[in-house]
């Protein structure tokens, strides 16, 4: 399942978690979003499911408010580890810049379909019932469409 994060990464250079290096989860699924300053601003969306961290680039910050809508483009994998990951992923390395986690939490899994994500996350900065619907976007189809319920 990690096979493509490892590919994408040179270990002896970036201090990013190795795959082996996997964190206990809690009781609950965790969620993180990790603030990613690389080279363009965005937000990385990563819930826990199967084992790893299942992930999403979200080009602008995460919706707060219902009603809000927001592209998520499907990307690779991650580590358990990841999700405690803050630091500076060197120059000429994938995804060079800087990492700091934005939100953290757990959540609960209401629906998991293959087009379409329900969770409720229970974070600092987001909180309430989340939604991700696949959408047909360029290549292989990984974009979503993110929001938040209205209660």
């Amino acid at each position: 399942m990690l096979e493509e994060y490892e590919k994408k990464r040179h270990f002896q250079k970036t201090p990013e978690p190795l795959t082996n290096d996997i964190k206990q989860s809690s009781d609950k699924p965790i969620f993180v979003v990790q603030r990613h300053d690389a080279r363009k601003l965005h937000y990385d969306f990563r819930l826990e499911m199967d084992g790893v961290l299942k992930s999403w680039a979200v080009p602008k910050e995460p919706p707060k408010e219902a009603g809000t809508r927001r592209l998520a483009i499907e990307t690779e994998d991650h580590p358990l580890a990841y999700a405690d990951f803050e630091g500076e992923i060197p120059a000429g390395e994938y995804g060079a810049g800087k990492v700091e986690i934005w939100d953290r939490g757990t959540f609960e899994l209401l629906k998991r379909e293959e087009k379409e994500i329900v969770v409720a996350l229970e974070g600092e900065e987001l909180k309430g019932i989340y939604v991700l619907i696949r959408t047909k976007y360029g290549k292989g189809e990984k974009g979503w469409l993110f929001f938040k319920k209205a209660s």
